[in-house]
């Protein structure tokens, strides 16, 4: 009881809105907060390795739980080292807030080690950025938290003053941060895209990641149904509608895209339902069609090139249940050669090769890992291939990072998922060139004693790049990840064994022992980059 300094307001103001874990690395600075954290009940300081990484996982425990996710970088590297993290977070549309340590004032504008603006550098990567006081700490902490969340939610940088953060924290008047209404869309406008609508013969829905957090799965699936109507997914909305359904129409950008095009370019309509083009600009796919677009934003998207587009701006579900409600008119889809098409197209990505390849390593793996697990994958060649191929039963059981798309994500959002939720098995998916990058965080891994698999698929190849080459007729330069093929080295790795399968008998053995074994596992897929060549890097459009 009595007076409190403002590093103990700022930790039990987070603890109240729900914060779990703070990732970062200390400072000097952070020494008045890390006591405050001991001290306080249901919240924990994990200790990362890089500060990079620190955000990536705050990122995800933001994207999975809502609650927005917090981590904390020092002066100068600590905050540019943080920076990934808050940007994926700001791109992918996770809340989060990041907390920094920021000079005194008298210091702010003078030359001093490790002394840069920390608010122009996260002015464009957030949000919103602010510095915290003596007074009003609850009030920052609650104005960031809510416009971490509102609208499309992202990052939000709070700088903390050095000289500030001991000091006894002066308590004002409570201050109720008012919730913003949700807006309604205009009946208007609602009308407009009721009527274009009805004209349409071969209307398409698009789902983005508006539409995973307007969480209304079941009036899309019997939206769809009802009027018979093809339903194709940006990447990170992956779990929205089962592979299996007899209306799935496949992922734009990733495998095979060019045959997922052979749906989508015979629309006379396109519905964009959450389309957030962050992840995909809608002119790098659409036909030049009408387009219907139901977000909480009017869409960004080329209005010389297309003219009729309708926004229902406002807020999601209650926009979309209004439209299905009163949507009337019959369309003139062939269902069964939609069909065909998806079969086809799951069909060329099963394996192929004599030699173990990442078609079949994913094989494997979706046998082992049960639905409720969550698998979170890298950036590379074979992010591509999950995007097409890995059946997802559920929106959260698949991460990936699309709007940011930072190497290294795999492994720190691995961590982050089983922080969050401990009784379902966590994997990883990453490519060796990736792993490097974020590789130290095993460190965090091991001591946290967390029971993650990561599935390391060793092809000594930055796939992507490579193949990008060879199609402008170049050689192959800088993209082998080391200088020999092999394994990337040692029976574990800062004290989490590496196990090595050269084959598919082997790794099917060694992944249903390692989600059996307590801590963290590598499991190293020794496989070929060939099949990449055939099914990534399609166009989307003629």
């Amino acid at each position: 009881m009595g007076d409190k300094t403002v590093a103990t307001k700022v930790i039990e103001s987070l603890r109240n809105i729900g914060v779990k874990h703070i990732f970062g690395v200390p400072s000097g600075g952070w020494v008045d907060f890390m006591e405050a954290i001991r001290k306080t009940e249901g919240i924990d300081f994990v200790l990362a390795t890089h500060e990079g990484g620190a955000g990536l996982m705050a990122d995800v425990c933001g994207r999975l739980t809502g609650v927005p996710g917090v981590c904390f970088g020092t002066f100068g590297p600590g905050a540019t080292n943080l920076a990934t993290g808050v940007g994926s977070a700001n791109l992918d549309r996770s809340p989060l807030i990041a907390l920094t340590d920021e000079m005194p004032e008298s210091m702010r504008n003078r030359v001093t080690q490790m002394g840069i603006d920390h608010q122009a550098l996260f002015a464009p990567l957030t949000k919103m950025t602010t510095r915290l006081d003596v007074d009003g700490v609850e009030d920052t902490i609650a104005r960031a938290a809510q416009c971490a969340r509102e609208g499309r939610p992202g990052s939000v940088h709070i700088g903390m003053p050095v000289d500030v953060t001991g000091k006894i924290a002066i308590t004002g008047p409570e201050q109720n941060t008012p919730v913003a209404s949700k807006p309604v869309a205009s009946r208007s406008a609602l009308n407009k895209a009721l009527e274009a609508f009805g004209k349409a013969q071969k209307p398409v829905l698009v789902l983005g990641l508006g539409a995973v957090r307007a969480n209304i799965q079941d009036v899309i699936i019997r939206f769809a149904q009802d009027h018979q109507i093809p339903v194709l997914l940006t990447p990170m909305a992956k779990g929205m509608i089962a592979e299996d359904h007899p209306l799935y129409a496949g992922v734009l950008f990733h495998a095979l895209s060019d045959q997922v095009a052979e749906t989508h370019r015979q629309a006379d309509l396109v519905i964009a339902l959450g389309y957030d083009p962050v992840e995909f600009n809608l002119e790098a796919w659409m036909p030049q069609v009408p387009l219907i677009n139901i977000d909480d934003e009017p869409l960004e998207i080329d209005r010389k090139e297309y003219q009729v587009t309708f926004d229902v701006c406002g807020d999601i579900a209650a926009s979309f249940e209004d439209f299905s409600l009163a949507a009337q008119g019959t369309t003139d889809w062939d269902i069964a050669a939609l069909q065909n098409r998806m079969a086809a197209i799951f069909s060329q990505m099963s394996p192929k090769n004599a030699e173990m390849g990442p078609c079949a390593v994913l094989d494997v793996l979706r046998k082992i890992l049960p639905d409720d697990g969550i698998m979170a994958c890298d950036v590379g060649a074979h992010t591509h291939l999950i995007g097409q191929k890995w059946l997802t039963p559920a929106p959260g059981t698949q991460l990936m990072t699309n709007g940011w798309s930072a190497m290294g994500f795999g492994l720190p959002a691995a961590i982050a998922a089983k922080l969050c939720r401990p009784e379902q098995h966590v994997c990883a998916v990453v490519g060796d060139g990736g792993f490097l990058m974020t590789a130290g965080e095993l460190a965090t891994a091991v001591r946290e004693k967390l029971n993650i698999v990561v599935v390391v698929l060793t092809d000594n190849d930055l796939a992507l790049i490579r193949i990008k080459q060879q199609r402008k007729g170049n050689p192959i330069f800088g993209t082998p990840v080391r200088e020999k093929a092999g394994t990337i080295g040692g029976d574990n790795i800062f004290g989490a064994p590496v196990w090595v399968a050269p084959d598919v008998a082997t790794l099917e053995t060694l992944l249903e022992r390692a989600f059996q074994t307590p801590g963290p596992v590598i499991v190293e897929a020794i496989v070929s980059s060939a099949e990449y060549d055939t099914l990534v890097l399609k166009k989307d459009k003629a």
